[in-house]
């Protein structure tokens, strides 16, 4: 009996935790995007960024966040005030001016200017060449993400050229996620 109780005891406690988002780099993603086409999601966060924690927390660790994200892009979690050595579509970027004793803000990561990151958090969408779509800067909930998820998963952005028309697919959108 005890047995049958721990068997049932591990796998309830395996499977009732929340789903993690699979992350990966920029280079991981731009090579898997090369064996089987999808779009890229990016989190790009610093260390010190309280939004970007509550995004982790509350969101990232959403199982159905989790389970559209691993399944629909290739996720990246990148420090854009960070000192990784980046490949981004063949380039090298680099934060030449970033100050390793400093425990707070940073200078930004060159990649962070390319992808017109301004503001933390900033998710961005890109294309299956790698190519930015949109960012999307502040803290979403798992309800307020998975539209922009959704959206640009199935390119419905291309559609959406006026406010009317983003209006009339937000006025549709059907939310299936669970805060």
């Amino acid at each position: 009996m005890r047995l049958i109780f721990a068997i049932g005891f591990a796998f309830f406690t395996t499977f009732s935790f929340a789903q993690e988002i699979k992350w990966m780099t920029f280079e991981d993603a731009q090579k898997a995007q090369k064996k089987v086409p999808k779009k890229i999601f990016v989190d790009a966060y610093t260390v010190w960024c309280g939004p970007c924690k509550m995004l982790d927390k509350n969101t990232f660790s959403n199982k159905d966040v989790a389970s559209y994200i691993n399944k629909n892009y290739y996720p990246v979690k990148f420090n854009a005030e960070g000192n990784a050595i980046v490949y981004y579509k063949g380039k090298k970027y680099t934060n030449p001016n970033f100050n390793s004793s400093s425990t707070g803000r940073n200078s930004p990561h060159e990649l962070s200017g390319i992808l017109g990151i301004r503001a933390y958090p900033t998710l961005l969408f890109l294309d299956e060449e790698a190519n930015l779509i949109s960012p999307l800067t502040g803290y979403r909930t798992p309800t307020q993400l998975e539209i922009f998820l959704k959206m640009f998963n199935t390119d419905a952005h291309k559609n959406l050229t006026t406010q009317a028309a983003w209006e009339d697919y937000s006025s549709k959108f059907k939310y299936e996620f669970k805060d």
